[in-house]
C-alpha cells in the first residue's frame, strides 16, 4: 500500500469517528428543544435511522480526504505527522512544533468566542441563551472532540480550504510554482466564512425566531476560530489546527460550567 493511500485511509478513519460519535447524541432530547411545528410530521429516531445518517457526511468526508491527499502536495499544505506515519518516518518530531502553536490557538480562538458571545448576548432574542445552553449541554464532550476537532477540521481545512487555494493558484497565479499568500489569504477567509455559515442550520432549528444578532454570533465566533485553524494549518500542518479545534472546546465547556457561556 503507497504512503498516499495510508494517509488517506487514516485520515478518513479518523474522520469517520468523528461522524460515528454523533450516534452518542440523545436525539429525543434534541428534538424535544425544536418547537412543536418543526417535530410535526418526523419519524421515530430509529438505530436503522440514526445509520442510514451517516451515510451523506461519510461520503463529503471521502470527497475532502482524498481530494485534499491530492492537492496538499501541489499547493504546499499537509499533515506532517500522519504522512511521516504513512511513509514510517518517525512521528514525534513532525508533531512536536504542532503542539505549541495549537495549544496557544485553541485558547485564542475560545477567548475570541466568549468575547463575541459576551458583545451579542444582550441583543440575542428572548429564551434564545437558555436554548443554546440546554444544546450545548446535550452534546457529548467526546462528540466535540472528535468531530469538531477532526472531522470538521478535515472538511473545511484538509478539503475546502486546500481545494480553494489550489482553485485561485491554478485560476491566476499557474505561473508560479507554489500558490501565493494572497491564494492562501482568501482560502482561509472563504473556509472560515462556510465553516460559520455551517453552524447556522443547527442555529435557526434551536432558536426559531432568529434576529441579527444571533447570525452575527454564530458567524463571527466561528469564522474567528476558522482564522486561526486555517493560518495554523497553513503555517504548521493539519494537526495543529486540530489541537487547536479541540482546545478550544475544552475553553469553552470550562467557561460554560463556571457560567460565563452559554
Amino acid at each position: 500500500m503507497s504512503p498516499k493511500i495510508r494517509l488517506g485511509l487514516v485520515l478518513w478513519i479518523a474522520g469517520f469517528t468523528g461522524i460515528a460519535s454523533v450516534l452518542l447524541l440523545d436525539f429525543e432530547a434534541l428534538l424535544a428543544l425544536l418547537p412543536e411545528s418543526a417535530r410535526e410530521g418526523n419519524p421515530r429516531i430509529t438505530p436503522a435511522i440514526k445509520l442510514l445518517g451517516l451515510v451523506q457526511p461519510a461520503a463529503i468526508l471521502t470527497l475532502a480526504v482524498f481530494g485534499g491527499v491530492t492537492l496538499t502536495p501541489k499547493v504546499g499544505l499537509s499533515a506532517p505527522a500522519v504522512e511521516a506515519w504513512a511513509a514510517g518516518r518517525p512521528v514525534l518530531p513532525a508533531l512536536r512544533p504542532q503542539w505549541l502553536p495549537g495549544v496557544l490557538g485553541g485558547l485564542g480562538g475560545g477567548l475570541a468566542i466568549l468575547l463575541i458571545a459576551a458583545l451579542t448576548h444582550p441583543w440575542l432574542p428572548p429564551g434564545a441563551a437558555a436554548s443554546i445552553s440546554t444544546f450545548s449541554r446535550l452534546m457529548p464532550f467526546v462528540t466535540r472532540l472528535l468531530y469538531g476537532g477532526i472531522t470538521e477540521e478535515l472538511l473545511l481545512r484538509w478539503g475546502l480550504m486546500t481545494l480553494l487555494a489550489w482553485g485561485c493558484w491554478r485560476m491566476f497565479q499557474k505561473h508560479r510554482a507554489r500558490p501565493p499568500g494572497l491564494c492562501f489569504h482568501g482560502a482561509i477567509l472563504l473556509s472560515a466564512a462556510v465553516f460559520g455559515a455551517g453552524h447556522l442550520p443547527v442555529a435557526f432549528l434551536v432558536v426559531p425566531e432568529p434576529n441579527f444578532a444571533l447570525v452575527a454570533f454564530v458567524l463571527l465566533a466561528n469564522a474567528a476560530f476558522g482564522v486561526i485553524a486555517g493560518y495554523l494549518f497553513w503555517k504548521r500542518g493539519l494537526e495543529s489546527a486540530i489541537a487547536a479545534h479541540m482546545v478550544t472546546h475544552v475553553v469553552l465547556l470550562a467557561a460554560s460550567r463556571l457560567g460565563v457561556y452559554f
